[in-house]
């Protein structure tokens, strides 16, 4: 799997690309490289769902599968009395997540490698952000789920975006297994892209 973005260290010759996005009305400037997720630019998904999350101010924010980093920076910028940790299971994303969060001048943040929550034990969030590794597979995929209910806060929320033909069904029942079904809430639909926002209670 070393080739591929879910990789601890991707194999894939280096190819680093630097280009401005635009992200809730707030510019950014981004360094990226191959062997990461959507190298080329911010992916429709991620778009979606940081068009769509609400961010208290001074909200405990964690990004799960974070890249190199667009949703836990525009988050962070959103929580500016807050904070956001970004985590990956990909070394090479990381390092990114990092030179973007300082030439960015975000400090907020804390960079972390984990797999999935792995490496967070104890630690509590008030929002969970993921743009999950639908190519790691749906077993992945749904323990992420499991292991942000375990570390939400009461009242807080887990933010998922995923296309319906990736297995956005599946996700939606298995958020309603963990939530509750008055919990989960479809937030919005983008061309074939769905957000869901899970409250703990």
């Amino acid at each position: 799997m070393n080739g591929h973005y879910y990789s601890k260290r991707p194999e894939a010759s280096h190819d680093r690309q630097q280009w401005r996005a635009a992200l809730r009305g707030m510019n950014f400037q981004f360094v990226s490289d191959a062997g990461v997720f959507s190298k080329g630019g911010v992916d429709y998904g991620s778009r979606v769902l940081i068009d769509s999350m609400d961010i208290p101010e001074q909200a405990q924010v964690l990004d799960v599968g974070c890249g190199y980093g667009p949703i836990g920076l525009t988050a962070a910028r959103l929580a500016r009395q807050g904070h956001v940790k970004l985590v990956d299971v990909n070394e090479r994303a990381l390092q990114l997540a990092r030179e973007n969060a300082a030439q960015n001048g975000i400090h907020n943040v804390t960079v972390q490698e984990s797999d999935g929550l792995a490496a967070l034990t104890g630690e509590r969030f008030d929002v969970i952000l993921t743009n999950p590794p639908i190519r790691a597979g749906k077993e992945v995929v749904h323990r992420i789920f499991e292991q942000s209910y375990e570390q939400l806060n009461e009242q807080g929320s887990l933010w998922i975006v995923i296309q319906k033909k990736q297995g956005a069904p599946s996700a939606e029942a298995k958020l309603h297994t963990l939530f509750g079904e008055d919990n989960v809430e479809l937030v919005t639909k983008d061309k074939g892209y769905r957000v869901y926002r899970a409250t703990k209670r």
